[in-house]
């Protein structure tokens, strides 16, 4: 698997464009930009099949309807998460933002599912950020939305979010093999033997 991340947005979203066998793969998080993103999918020579969403975020789904529009692919999303979808919008206002309307149906993601398209992604269920919150693992490659970044963690102060499903989070992740590479929702990508390290939430 092939991983290629777009910084998009006034955030700063890690978008992640994942390439497997032919060119089959998905989108991981589309937060803004959706120009940018289809311009990079040509690029790469990425033939998605697929919407995967870490949490709904307003960031982190800026530009899924754009991208559905232009594509014509499934979303797929933790149910737990729907609340801030369809929410989505309303919190972008807050922050002075807009994102158009989330396109519907979304389809479910749990624990231990796995996903082909062509890339044998297994979901994670990591909720603490936020209710619904998954990561995308292929063995050597987390795509850990904002539960854990570079020296950080994701908030836990916000509406939905749980300290202690967060940590326990965190606990599940140090399972991994310590040289998965994480890819996170912001910042650059680390290593979980480098997060076990150094990162005061993890190491020790």
């Amino acid at each position: 698997m092939k991983v290629y991340p777009l910084a998009v947005g006034p955030l700063q979203e890690n978008t992640y464009l994942l390439v497997g066998e032919s060119g089959r793969g998905a989108i991981v998080d589309p937060g803004d930009e959706p120009e940018r993103i289809l311009a990079e999918v040509g690029r790469v020579g990425l033939h998605p099949e697929a919407i995967l969403l870490t949490h709904a975020h307003f960031d982190h789904v800026g530009a899924v309807a754009p991208l559905v529009e232009a594509l014509g692919l499934p979303v797929y999303l933790h149910p737990a998460d729907l609340p801030l979808y369809h929410n989505a919008a309303q919190n972008a206002a807050r922050w002075g933002l807009s994102i158009p309307p989330l396109p519907e149906p979304v389809e479910p993601l749990a624990e231990g599912q796995r996903l082909d398209f062509g890339l044998g992604l297994e979901v994670l269920f990591l909720p603490g950020h936020a209710p619904g919150h998954v990561g995308f693992y292929q063995p050597g490659h987390l795509v850990s939305g904002d539960v854990l970044f570079r020296g950080g963690i994701g908030r836990y102060d916000l509406p939905g979010s749980d300290p202690q499903a967060l940590f326990a989070s965190l606990q599940k992740l140090t399972g991994l093999p310590p040289q998965t590479v994480v890819y996170p929702g912001h910042g650059p990508l680390t290593t979980l033997a480098e997060e076990m390290a150094h990162n005061p939430y993890l190491a020790g």
